[in-house]
């Protein structure tokens, strides 16, 4: 089952699958809003300043503007930053991260698409709260009902399937627990892997319980920390290793064009390898594309959907353009990601890294402590996605049964093999990513008209 989960990610990650379709909707996308990940990269910093308060002038909507944004980086800055930049190093070669860049860059437009139609075609239920996410606008927006129907469908399906199985809890907990079992052996103290599974449990499922608003309440105040903990120490490290940055960027640039050869335990990288490790690994940190976003994204206290869009465009450029590309630029410059011992274990990669500049001790233990942060955030954010899809197929009644199988299986995540959680995540995302892109095409027009009404009525 490994091998064939293996087999199945890889195929639908050659450049002809999925990232033509990522990259063709992403530029398609850009041509039909004007580029707006530049014209309005400044307005969505700007409303993401404004979307920290509390009062609204009266938008409709669930969580603030700050809060959305908070759910949807709780759930893309995740162990991805840490663990997944190293696997696409490992994997792809240094020329990875450049095509995680150019994911990003593109992915900026189709993430302002998402939320965008997010908030447009959102839909108030019986209880008076919103609901978004593909589903709701694949279904309102497509003519044809069998086709969009059959698209929403298998979106919840596979969103679900994310959320419970994939990058969104199970992936998440493995990394959690790798890291802090690392951190401890360093430390000279040897833990059970079930001591951190356990603990992150049991703290997301005390969040769980309060529902969206406490999920929102909790990632506001949780991704910033985190942000800060980790920034901090990615950009002292590089400060501290500022002669090596020109190497760095001399080599991802050389090697996005040209094979990477065998070095140490590095068994060496095709172009095609680094094009599918940058873009995979892009899609799963930054989810543009995946449709996971849009639905806290679609729930914000905006007047005009652009608003909300705009501030999509500044969460692509945190995620991936700031945070993975620092986790990288360490790992690089450490000189560790052709060393034979971390081949095959990402996270440990990442960790020895920065140990190179803060030490044994300090380093594991500050990444082991932004692994659970980046992790219990990406996890209580992912809950939610999946119980919109869940709730979306099966209704009311089908929450509280998705609760139970998301906390356990949570558990089970910390205690199975690193290599097969990441692939099958990596292959859930492509799945899932599919429909969505389908419904973005089918509605670019939607977008471009709705960024027309907006840059015609006001400055930004």
């Amino acid at each position: 089952m490994s091998e064939f989960i293996a087999w199945a990610s890889n195929a639908i990650y050659q450049w002809y699958a999925l990232p033509l379709l990522l990259v063709v909707s992403g530029l398609y996308l850009t041509i039909r809003t004007g580029f707006v990940q530049v014209r309005g990269f400044g307005a969505g910093v700007r409303r993401v300043i404004r979307g920290m308060s509390h009062d609204q002038g009266g938008a409709e909507g669930e969580i603030t503007p700050f809060q959305a944004l908070s759910t949807a980086l709780a759930s893309t800055v995740g162990n991805g930053n840490i663990g997944g930049v190293a696997t696409a190093i490992l994997v792809g070669g240094p020329g990875a991260i450049f095509w995680m860049w150019v994911t990003a860059l593109v992915g900026m437009a189709t993430k302002y698409a998402e939320a965008v139609l997010g908030v447009t075609y959102r839909q108030k239920k019986a209880s008076g709260a919103f609901a978004s996410g593909p589903m709701y606008y694949i279904v309102a927006g497509i003519r044809w009902k069998g086709l969009a129907k059959a698209l929403a469908i298998m979106f919840c399906v596979f969103g679900a399937a994310t959320a419970l199985l994939g990058t969104g809890n199970m992936a998440q907990s493995n990394t959690i627990v790798r890291t802090f079992v690392e951190a401890a052996s360093r430390l000279g103290v040897e833990v059970s892997p079930w001591v951190p599974g356990v603990l992150i449990t049991g703290a997301v499922a005390a969040v769980l319980l309060g529902g969206i608003k406490r999920i929102a309440s909790v990632a506001e105040k949780l991704v910033p920390t985190m942000l800060v903990i980790y920034l901090g120490m990615a950009v002292t490290y590089l400060l501290m290793n500022l002669g090596s940055l020109p190497e760095v960027f001399g080599t991802i640039f050389a090697h996005a064009f040209s094979p990477q050869a065998a070095a140490g335990g590095f068994l060496g990288a095709s172009v095609r390898q680094a094009i599918a490790a940058g873009i995979s690994r892009g899609v799963l940190s930054n989810e543009a594309g995946l449709g996971s976003a849009p639905i806290a994204h679609g729930i914000a206290q905006v007047k005009h959907p652009t608003d909300q869009g705009l501030v999509g465009v500044f969460e692509v450029f945190i995620d991936t353009i700031v945070v993975c590309s620092m986790t990288a630029f360490a790992i690089l410059s450490s000189g560790l990601w052709t060393a034979a011992e971390y081949q095959a274990a990402s996270g440990d990669l990442t960790s020895a890294a920065f140990a190179t500049g803060f030490g044994d001790m300090f380093a594991p233990l500050v990444i082991a402590v932004c692994s659970f942060l980046f992790g219990f955030s990406t996890i209580i954010g992912w809950y939610y996605y999946g119980e919109t899809c869940w709730e979306y197929m099966f209704g009311q009644r089908g929450i509280f049964p998705y609760r139970i199988i998301y906390v356990v299986l949570l558990l089970i995540g910390g205690l199975v093999t690193v290599e097969t959680v990441w692939n099958l995540g990596t292959l859930l995302n492509g799945f899932m990513a599919f429909p969505n892109l389908v419904g973005l095409l089918f509605l670019g027009g939607v977008v471009a008209k709705k960024t027309r009404e907006f840059y015609d009525g006001t400055t930004g």
